[in-house]
């Protein structure tokens, strides 16, 4: 049985529960909102703290590395003790970042504030995607899509929202959006008392249905580094759009910067249209197909990216962000299929590693650029599709 056939012997009992997943995708869209403000506001505290630019990267460095190293621990435990309000709790320390940092006015202030916001965010997504999963029924690939596409929106919206209210109102005006924090709490109490009685049940009725998969543990690990690998190359690419396509549009074909700022608005709604894709797709012909097409596939796009005329390579862009953007939701599902008993740990692994990856690679980008070019950037990046080529060591999920 393939990962596609083993979505439809699950029980009869588990249909898809869509306001629940339209709920998390909502708050997820909430959540990286909120996130997205710390560095959106960046010349804001430079300015009204006197910071430089080494304690810019360290309020990075905290932020970024308190979500990515504490998502993985937070799966883990609630794998193994579930806490259905703790997405609650999660959002509630998010509340409390945002209004210590309106009232921030020391440096180690900030870097409270800013630990307390990735707190937040380390307890959100593992858990929130365990729900997703959950309220899925047999629709695991398009739950996680939905889930994600959420979190891209609020990436978009929050620079948006932090130039309109946070630059004309000064720094204390980060404070209310701690009314977006709470609002996300109200909604995640519902779905809280939703995951401790239904979602609970589900669990556990998975539990005794789904013994597992006839893999060895060797091959599983393989399997899990491969992902691991692919998800790094799937990162860094978008780190290197996200961070430094503007750049790259400037110094290459002379356009200017609102120019170069609406050519970024087409890739990132190019890879909003991949991740709503990607799952269910996956949910059709299988995780691994998708996998394999949209990480190794998108190979000869990237590789043509550096060498087109302008129109022709912002479109072929946007096709080569949109493909690879449909793999992150298969990565997660597929993973799940790999550690059933571990679907907490594996999407704050992911997740994590998300964060991660694309916090270093935009950080070594930006070193390579400065010591060669922003064109030499752009054209090694457009080989690391090419990792996609271990994509042929993931194995066929069946189950026993």
């Amino acid at each position: 049985m393939s990962d596609r056939s083993a979505d439809a012997s699950k029980p009869a009992h588990y249909a898809t529960v869509l306001p629940i997943i339209g709920a998390i995708a909502v708050c997820h869209m909430l959540n990286d909102l909120m996130q997205s403000l710390i560095p959106a506001i960046y010349p804001i505290l430079k300015d009204e703290l006197a910071l430089t630019f080494g304690q810019i990267g360290l309020i990075t460095f905290v932020f970024q590395g308190v979500a990515s190293l504490l998502q993985p621990v937070v799966g883990l435990y609630t794998d193994r003790r579930p806490l259905p309000f703790s997405l609650v709790a999660g959002m509630g320390f998010t509340l409390l970042g945002l209004l210590l940092l309106a009232k921030a006015a020391a440096f180690w202030v900030v870097l409270v504030a800013v630990a307390l916001v990735g707190l937040g965010s380390s307890v959100f997504h593992p858990e929130s995607s365990r729900i997703a999963r959950l309220a899925a029924g047999k629709r695991p690939g398009f739950a996680q899509s939905v889930f994600q596409v959420g979190g891209n929106a609020g990436s978009a919206i929050g620079p948006l929202l932090a130039a309109f209210i946070v630059v004309p109102f000064g720094q204390g005006s980060i404070g209310w959006f701690a009314l977006v924090a709470l609002a996300g709490m109200t909604v995640l109490w519902v779905v809280g008392r939703w995951y401790a009685a239904e979602g609970m049940r589900r669990m556990h009725a998975g539990r005794a249905v789904r013994a597992g998969h006839d893999l060895a543990q060797a091959r599983v690990v393989l399997a899990i580094c491969v992902l691991i690998a692919l998800t790094f190359s799937k990162f860094v690419y978008m780190a290197a759009y996200s961070s430094y396509y503007t750049f790259w549009l400037i110094d290459r074909f002379q356009v200017s910067v609102p120019q170069a700022q609406l050519f970024l608005f087409l890739f990132l709604l190019a890879v909003a249209v991949g991740t709503i894709i990607g799952g269910p797709i996956g949910d059709r012909i299988g995780r691994k197909r998708v996998i394999w097409v949209s990480i190794l596939g998108v190979s000869p796009l990237a590789l043509l990216v550096p060498h087109l005329p302008l129109w022709p390579s912002v479109a072929v862009s946007a096709l080569a962000g949109m493909v690879l953007a449909s793999a992150f939701p298969a990565i997660i599902v597929y993973a799940q299929d790999l550690l059933p008993k571990k679907v907490g740990l594996v999407a704050g692994l992911f997740f994590g590693l998300a964060f991660g990856m694309g916090a270093l690679g935009a950080a070594a980008l930006g070193q390579i650029a400065d010591a060669t070019s922003i064109g030499h950037v752009f054209f090694l990046c457009s080989f690391l599709p090419l990792i996609g080529v271990l994509a042929v060591f993931l194995p066929d999920v069946k189950r026993l």
